[in-house]
């Protein structure tokens, strides 16, 4: 095997990954967001329409702390991500997945 063909299956590679984190895991992320706040809309609703149900009133409260616990929990891993980026001195520009090359200042 020669240096070349390494080389543009390393490349081939390295773009596969990108098209995957393009492609599926930013959509997923993202619908999961989505979800975490229909979830806490949807616990809304039923803590307003069923104010004379108890256990449905609960069930409510139960889906609200769920859909805000989600919703905590991805803007928490988002800001993470963005203060030890801007630590390490990355940027968005820097990071090419396609080539697999980060540059740091």
């Amino acid at each position: 095997m020669d240096l070349f063909s390494a080389k543009v299956a390393h490349a081939d590679l390295d773009s596969f990954i990108g098209k995957v984190d393009e492609m599926i895991i930013n959509p997923l992320i993202l619908f999961l967001f989505a979800l975490a706040v229909v979830f806490f809309l949807y616990g809304v609703l039923e803590f307003i329409l069923n104010q004379t149900n108890e256990e449905k009133k609960t069930n409510g409260k139960q889906h609200m702390i769920w859909g805000i616990i989600g919703i905590t929990i991805m803007m928490s891993v988002w800001v993470i991500l963005g203060i030890l980026l801007n630590t390490l001195g990355i940027s968005k520009d820097e990071i090419n997945p396609e080539r697999g090359t980060v540059h740091l200042r």
